[in-house]
């Protein structure tokens, strides 16, 4: 290895967000490195769904959702109607 070339790889205290912490080795500067999501609190490790929901547009989609099924049903029924007769 040349010296000189390589980032300082040294060992920072990982904190999460859900207040999980452990430590582990990292080149990113400075002592600490706080995270959002872990394999603590992350919904695919978990099992648990959890929405990290950002101005609405969880709600939005969902009900956006809401109204296709719905309309998806009535034109269903529609059909359906429409063969008995």
């Amino acid at each position: 290895m040349q010296a000189g070339i390589h980032p300082n790889y040294h060992e920072v205290k990982v904190m999460c967000a859900c207040s999980a912490s452990w430590t582990t080795r990292s080149t990113v500067k400075g002592d600490e490195l706080r995270v959002e999501i872990c394999s603590n609190c992350h919904p695919f490790f978990t099992g648990k769904q959890k929405l990290v929901d950002t101005e609405g547009r969880v709600d939005r989609f969902q009900k956006k959702a809401a109204k296709s099924k719905a309309l998806q049903a009535a034109i269903a029924s529609r059909k359906g109607t429409e063969a008995t007769q």
